[in-house]
């Protein structure tokens, strides 16, 4: 199958044909078709065949030299004609053989034309020739199935023809093409391969009459068109290699003639460059297929790679040609188709049976295995001698003789070298044109098959070496012309074929970073700080300082600028060359993995230099806008955008999957890249001090042992980072003879003159300057010289000394600059020093000659100090022989080395982009850098690079400008309003609103936001100006703490007001508000810019930082708590607001001083980072753990010294600690006694002022049942907290809470250690409900005018909170009670101390409530009181009866009920409620009765019965003698009677008659009673009047008695 037919049937892989042409591919669209199919024609192809004949005949007719030529002529001596194919070629109709008189005479008589005298008009044979043909078309009906080569052969003679006019050639060439338009010469055409190959042969060797010059470049046109239309078209993949550098050749030979118009010589190059693409546009198909094997293609054409050459030169660029024997008519000009070096060309044909025996036709004269060698050097023979080819072969040769293989990689190859030749820069015969020429050729090349030519060793040779080094000769070129496109190609090639480059393009890329980077100083700009933009290289890493060459050898030093023009040095460069390089860095950085692979390849590499850095360090420096001055206006931008596009694709392969297969772990090459930087800092050290230098590479494990030579010797060998000349001292010093030994070992001489050998190993160090350290290194030399091959002609090591030191001295006679060219040695001196040297005899002459000749010519010196083309020669050749060392270019297509590679580049780039944000003042700059720091942030989030991070967010809050240290001044801020919205315009507000670039830094800083000192800031400016919430403040679990108040507004304006009342009474408004002071009204610009500054803070969505700050690990947390913490000032600074009267009340001057407050100001900044810290301290367990404790400390040493700060900060600041404590209570971070006592030397009012929070506190900690509540509840600070706050009305019900709830919960929380201490807080709650007086004796008034006068039972008082609290607080005490016995059994004290700790405060409490003015809570106490001495706890108490234990349980008399009458009994008391009082008195004296009875019979063995006894009576006695009521007078006698009966009936109180024990006792009573009761006595008849009266009577008492037991 032929290759257009496999095409057609299987079609190629899209990706492997790229843009094919069109006879290559597989499926058209249907006007795809139409374009790839022939042109259709509307007349008779065999009609129109023949006009075109017509047409050229007539044409020749016209410009014929000689009209008149005889038949003779025509038979006999025929012109240099070309012979296409052998007469008996495949495909001839019919062969005949007819004798050279019968064909004059069948000519003659055949076509029957006489002319002027007999003359036949048609014996010349270009003429004749197109006769055949005609008679050939004769009865033709399909033109597709006539030989094409019968066809074009007439066609062919008359371009082939010598001398044929120019317009006669423009006809057949136009006749030609179109043939091949219409199809005529098509694939299906007989003989279509030979008729392809026998077209090119004719086309490349036209020869035309150019007198006209305009019509010789129309017909070079038309050449062109016809080689592309042939290349392109159906048979172009058939023409044969020899025909495709023909053609090629053709092509260049007419790009390259100075003398054509620059139309035809551009018309030509683009000819070329389409040739070009489309023969290596085949390079792919051809490699497909030879099939998968990546050689398979350069195996099958390797035998063939030889066969075809091209020389332009040969084909006419520079002489003219003149055909071998041939002698031009005077005056004739130059043939324009000179392209072959002979008339004679190598193709032959047969067109008919007819025609072979009438014309001879020159045959192929060179042949080489089998086919046909076209070759520009080797002229085909012509017979000279007949005047016309031979046709020797003509009967024999066959048709199959001619090669009609189709052109593969040997024609590629050969025109691929071709074209580089063109490049030699030291080539003299090429023009700087023709160079131009060539490199836009070789361009479109390489950017057609630029991958292919790397996979093929045959072209990859010629790229690595020829190409590259002229190439990179050529962008050292002044020629801007030269240097763009030679800039151009070096881009392409280093883009398409880098792999196979690794060395060159290190040294292309050096140059550049050289040429580029400028040593000057970044300027100063105001306003920034240079040391955030400090990270941009002042110089490359890989620019090594100069080495000293005053000891070189060298009088005089190599200029620097000489070096320059070498390309041994970077060097300045015009701005347009500059600007030229950028674009050319600018085309490879868009490479996505230009950056990896230059880190991967040079960076990770021991021996290579820091590419990546520098290129980054490059584009960054010449990014910024001073880089102007020295180049052009485009190269800041291009650098920038090369940069931007580097941060760019390591961003987009962030969420790629890492790819390993077939790559090199990324920590070896961590670790590759940590023995570089040992190795440089080794090598500098040994630079200054070898010894030390050493020491330190052993030391860091470079080297194994200092101690053995081989290890030093292979590593001061391998490195190229040693001084040359230190290397060459220390080597040659006494004590390392070993180490010179095994250095030199390290170099191959084998095969090598001595003169070579010794260049070699000269090139690895300086030669020192004294001469016994020369004999020492000679002498190492000259062993491992012999040791390894001793050439013919030298006898032994000593002749190979004497040969070396004599070569070293003539190096220096022939190049020192001291001696003069008079005076330099010639070779007979030279023969004459070493006669007799070689063991005794002469060198050979030839071998000395050919070393001084090599010496004269090339100086033995180190490559650096070369002042001539050889340094570069020298460094190439070095390049060369490393490049199989250095292995190939890694290509990487991963992202599994961008963190290496961005922690080793971020520093330079952000530092870069910055500055230039910074000082770019267009908006597109400010968009491209912007999003360059996005992309950065997230590369250093994704890879975790914290400290580019935050060198990011501290740039971005720097150029924010929110991040100042000192907060904005908010004492100015207006709040403006407009129907149910409001905006704060302050200062910062307006001032952020105004800058794009400081909203677009705050935009993308909250999109990688982390604890950053810096974002804190920025946080605490928007919080304070109400730009931002506490977004925090949202974990209600947390803290649920109301908002932290800010400073209020100096102003609040109602717009919608304003535009309602008009303009005067807003005019009237400015006025008064500058009468006051005020700050004016912000104008319709600052509150546009205010309303931009709160839209740009709502795009950085600050919730969802908060959000997302609240997930982090607690380790990340813990960084932000730091950074928060470090926020907290010092000391009382400037940097805080102070709240106004009407927010923070003022405080009251506590002991007549002058109350401190007026010094604390108020710092909401403060506040929110306390807030702040504690809510990431409290999230979980972990946090609490790992940042609690400084979070307390923070918080604890606020609270030290509370005279500094705000009490809003102390009181938040003091629930903060509260809620830390309560978490973290097992971590023991929170001393309990310290933070009450704490919170309990607050200043009065201090306290007072924080009192919400302060109890919220305690509450949280107190209200459920844990240690940490016994632990609050047993301090004593705990309590005087309380207390102290406890009549204050607003803390009273939080404290109240708290008290109640520690009473009320199980298990309770009053123990024995706060007892007395919650009794006495109880007992203040409800003596704060007197106030419930009030309301009770209004309601008296309002029922005065009611019938008796007695008060009316109403409902309770009011609903009034206190008395409730005071209701409660009884309840309370009196529910404690039973709680005593388990006190006092706990308590292991004495009965009567445990009895006066437990009960007696109670009773006291009770009593002094029963005292109390407001009814309810006297009510409530004396029943409370009643019960509880009536209660059986307290018998249980006491200890039963025992006498023993009376003296606790009688104190109920003395110390509670005789006060509380006494105390009832006093004016003020009574006068306190004068309605409700009486009654008071009579239920006081009504429980004395009953609590004596209740223990009458225990009192009755008691000592002290009798003296209690009167002082009841003496009680009773001034009840009765009060004169506060009539109730008492009645109330008593009868309590006093029932007593008394009790008394006696149960033996107690009889006569002394009865009793005499009891006589005392009889006594006393009657004798106090008759004093205010003298009746009693006898109503009673107690002395023995009648038993059953008083016995009835006192079991009615007793009854009484027991009603009032059941009543308790």
């Amino acid at each position: 199958m032929s290759r257009d037919a496999a095409h057609l049937a299987a079609p190629l892989d899209p990706a492997l044909t790229g843009a094919s042409t069109p006879r290559r591919a597989a499926f058209y669209s249907s006007r795809m078709q139409y374009r790839s199919r022939p042109v259709s024609v509307a007349v008779d192809p065999v009609s129109l065949v023949i006009s075109e004949c017509i047409a050229i005949t007539s044409a020749l007719q016209k410009h014929a030299r000689s009209p008149h030529s005889s038949v003779s002529a025509i038979l006999g001596g025929s012109p240099n004609l070309i012979q296409l194919v052998p007469p008996n070629a495949p495909g001839a109709r019919r062969s005949r053989k007819v004798g050279a008189e019968g064909g004059e005479e069948l000519a003659a008589n055949r076509w029957g034309l006489r002319g002027k005298k007999g003359k036949s008009m048609q014996d010349n044979p270009l003429i004749a020739g197109f006769g055949r043909l005609r008679q050939e078309l004769a009865g033709v009906k399909d033109i597709h199935r006539f030989d094409s080569l019968v066809l074009l052969y007439p066609f062919l003679q008359i371009i082939q023809a010598k001398g044929t006019a120019a317009p006669v050639t423009i006809l057949a060439l136009r006749a030609i093409q179109k043939f091949l338009a219409y199809g005529f010469v098509a694939p299906q055409s007989p003989r279509f391969a030979l008729a392809m190959q026998s077209l090119s042969a004719a086309i490349t060797h036209c020869q035309f009459d150019i007198s006209d010059p305009a019509q010789e470049e129309v017909v070079l046109l038309m050449i062109l068109h016809l080689m592309e239309h042939m290349l392109s078209g159906p048979g172009g993949d058939i023409l044969s290699d020899e025909s495709v550098c023909d053609m090629m050749g053709r092509g260049l030979t007419i790009c390259s003639r100075p003398r054509f118009s620059e139309v035809l010589r551009r018309t030509a190059e683009a000819s070329m460059v389409r040739m070009v693409q489309i023969i290596f546009e085949d390079l792919k198909h051809l490699e497909a297929e030879a099939g998968e094997e990546g050689e398979a293609l350069d195996q099958q054409t390797s035998a063939d790679m030889d066969s075809v050459t091209m020389d332009p030169a040969a084909n006419g660029t520079d002489v003219p040609f003149t055909a071998p024997g041939v002698v031009e008519p005077e005056g004739t000009a130059e043939s324009a188709g000179d392209t072959t070096a002979a008339t004679a060309d190598a193709v032959a044909g047969a067109a008919s049976a007819d025609a072979a025996p009438a014309e001879a036709r020159p045959s192929s004269s060179s042949e080489k295995d089998g086919r046909s060698s076209v070759s520009s050097e080797t002229p085909q023979s012509a017979n000279v001698d007949t005047g016309r080819p031979s046709t020797s072969s003509g009967a024999t040769e066959s048709a199959e003789s001619v090669d009609l293989r189709p052109y593969s990689l040997p024609s590629i190859r050969e025109l691929f070298r071709v074209l580089v030749s063109f490049l030699d820069p030291h080539d003299r015969r090429h023009p700087d044109q023709m160079r131009v020429m060539a490199l836009r050729i070789i361009h479109v090349a390489l950017e057609v098959a630029g991958p292919s030519i790397a996979r093929h060793p045959a072209l990859a040779t010629i790229a690595e070496d020829q190409l590259c080094c002229y190439l990179f000769q050529l962008v050292r070129s002044d020629n801007m012309a030269i240097l763009q496109e030679a800039l151009t190609v070096a881009s392409t090639l280093l883009s398409t074929c880098r792999g196979v480059l690794k060395l060159q393009q290190e040294l292309y890329l050096s140059y550049l970073v050289a040429c580029l980077h400028p040593n000057i100083e970044i300027p100063r700009e105001p306003g920034i700080d240079p040391s955030l933009y400090s990270g941009i290289p002042q110089a490359p890493k890989l620019v090594k300082q100069p080495q000293s060459q005053a000891n070189s050898g060298r009088s005089t030093p190599v200029a620097v600028k000489d070096r320059q023009k070498l390309g041994l040095e970077g060097g300045a460069r015009k701005p347009d060359a500059r600007q030229a390089m950028v674009e050319n860095i600018g085309v490879l950085a868009r490479m996505p993995a230009f950056l990896v692979e230059l880190f991967v390849n040079y960076d990770c590499d021991e021996d290579r230099a820091d590419l990546c850095e520098d290129m980054v360090g490059l584009l960054a420096r010449n990014a910024l806008p001073d880089s102007a001055t020295w180049s052009t206006t485009s190269v800041p931008p291009l650098c920038l955008d090369a940069l931007l596009r580097f941060i760019q694709y390591t961003a987009e392969r962030l969420d790629q999957t890492p790819e390993t297969e077939g790559y090199p772990d990324p920590a070896v090459l961590r670790e590759r890249r940590r023995r570089k930087k040992l190795i440089i800092k080794g090598t500098n050290m040994f630079n200054d001090n070898p010894k030390a230098g050493l020491a330190y590479l052993e030391e860091k494990g470079i080297i194994d042992s200092v101690s053995d030579p081989v290890c030093v010797a292979k590593f001061l060998k391998r490195t190229s980072r040693v001084n040359k000349k230190i290397l060459g001292e220390f080597l040659s010093k006494k004590g390392n003879e070993k180490i010179l030994d095994a250095f030199i070992d390290q170099c191959d001489f084998t095969g090598k003159r001595v003169d070579e050998a010794l260049r070699v190993m000269l090139g690895t160090f300086r030669l020192p300057g004294e001469a016994p350290l020369i004999e020492r290194i000679v002498s190492s030399f000259a062993e491992k010289y012999c040791a390894s091959s001793v050439p013919e002609g030298v006898a032994n090591k000593d002749a190979v000394f004497i040969l070396s030191y004599a070569i070293i001295i003539l190096n220096t006679d022939q190049h020192s600059p001291t001696v003069k060219n008079q005076t330099r040695m010639k070779f007979a001196d030279f023969q004459r020093n070493l006669r007799g040297q070689n063991d005794g005899s002469d060198f050979p002459t030839e071998y000395l000659q050919e070393i001084f000749d090599t010496i004269k010519a090339n100086e033995i010196i180190l490559p650096e100090e070369h002042d001539n083309k050889h340094a570069f020669d020298y460094a190439w050749k070095e390049l060369l022989l490393k490049t199989e060392e250095a292995g190939p270019l890694m290509l990487c297509d991963t992202n599994i080395y961008d963190a290496d590679m961005f922690a080793a580049t971020w520093n330079a780039i952000v530092s870069c982009l910055f500055f230039v944000f910074m000082s770019a003042t267009d908006d597109t700059v400010y968009a491209r850098v912007i999003t360059g720091f996005d992309e950065c942030a997230r590369i250093a989030t994704k890879y975790g690079i914290s400290e580019a991070l935050d060198e990011i967010v501290y740039r971005l809050s720097y150029i924010s400008s929110l991040g100042n240290e000192a907060l904005a001044n908010t004492s100015l801020n207006i709040e403006v309003q407009v129907g149910d919205t409001s905006v704060m315009v302050s200062e910062l507000a307006v001032r952020f609103g105004r800058d794009l670039r400081q909203q677009l830094a705050t935009l993308v800083l909250f999109r990688v936001v982390t604890g950053s000192e810096h974002v804190i800031r920025i946080w605490l400016n928007l919080f304070v100006n109400s730009l931002i919430p506490p977004f925090f403040s949202t974990e209600a679990d947390k803290l649920a703490l109301p908002p932290i108040p800010l400073q209020p507004p100096s102003q609040v304006i109602d717009r919608a007001k304003q535009s309602e009342s008009g303009f005067f009474s807003a005019f009237t408004s400015y006025i008064s508000s500058y009468a006051a002071d005020d700050p004016p009204e912000p104008s319709d610009e600052e509150l546009e810019s205010t309303l931009c500054t709160v839209d740009c803070v709502n795009q950085c969505h600050m919730g969802d930082v908060f959000a997302n700050i609240a997930s982090l690990p607690s380790h990340s947390l813990e960084a932000l708590v730091d950074a928060l913490l470090e926020q907290i000032p010092e000391d009382n600074g400037s940097t805080v607001i102070t709240v106004k009267a009407d927010n923070i009340p003022p405080s009251s001057p506590a002991n007549g001083q002058k109350p401190r407050q007026s010094s604390a100001v108020y710092d909401p900044a403060l506040v929110y980072i306390l807030e702040f810290c504690t809510v990431l301290a409290l999230r979980d367990e972990s946090t609490v753990e790992l940042l609690g404790e400084r979070v307390v400390k923070a918080i604890q040493g606020i609270l030290r010294d509370v005279a500094r700060y705000h009490p809003i900060l102390i009181e938040r600041a003091t629930y903060y600690l509260f809620n830390l404590l309560r978490a973290s209570y097992d971590y023991d971070y929170v001393r309990v006694p310290i933070l009450l006592h704490n919170v309990s030397s607050f200043p009065h009012d201090t306290l007072i002022k924080a009192s919400g929070l302060v109890l919220r506190g305690l509450k949280l900690c107190t209200e459920t049942p844990c240690p940490l509540r016994n632990e609050m509840m047993t301090s004593p600070d705990f309590w005087v907290i309380l207390q102290t706050l406890a009549t204050h009305p607003e803390a009273a019900p939080a404290v109240f809470e708290i008290l109640e709830n520690s009473v009320s919960v199980t298990p309770s929380a009053i123990m024995a250690d706060n007892y007395e201490a919650a009794i006495t807080l109880l007992n203040e709650f409800a003596s704060m409900a007197s106030v419930g007086a009030i309301a009770e004796q209004q309601n008296d008034r309002k029922q005065g005018g009611r019938k008796g006068g007695r008060p009316v039972k109403q409902e309770k008082p009011s609903e009034n909170a206190v008395v409730e609290r005071g209701v409660k607080a009884l309840n309370s005490i009196y529910r404690l009670t039973g709680r005593i016995p388990h006190l006092m059994q706990q308590s292991h004290l004495e009965t009567s101390k445990a009895w006066s700790a437990y009960w007696l405060p109670v009773f006291q409490a009770l009593t002094t409530q029963c005292a109390n003015p407001c009814r309810e809570i006297r009510h409530l106490a004396l029943n409370s009181l009643q019960r509880s001495l009536l209660s059986p706890e307290l018998t249980t108490a006491k200890g039963g009866t025992e006498e023993g234990n009376s003296t606790e349980w009688t104190a109920i008399f003395g110390e509670v009920l005789f006060p509380l009458i006494l105390r009832l009994l006093k004016p003020e008391v009574f006068s306190s409620d004068r309605d409700g009082m009486s009654e008071t008195r009579v239920q006081a004296a009504s429980l004395l009765c009953k609590v004596f009875l209740q223990y009458l019979v225990a009192l009755s063995t008691w000592e002290g019965m009798v003296d209690l006894w009167v002082k009841i009576i003496e009680i009773m006695d001034r009840l009765m003698n009060s004169g506060q009521g009539d109730s008492l007078e009645e109330a008593v006698p009868e309590n006093l009677k029932n007593v008394v009966l009790i008394m006696s009936s149960n033996g107690y109180l009889v006569p002394p008659s009865k009793d005499p024990s009891k006589k005392e006792l009889w006594e006393e009573t009657w004798k106090r009673i008759d004093r205010f009761l003298p009746r009693l006595r006898g109503e009673l008849a107690l002395e023995g009047e009648g038993e059953e009266k008083p016995a009835a009577a006192a079991a009615a008492a007793a009854g009484e008695g027991e009603k009032a037991k059941e009543g308790a």
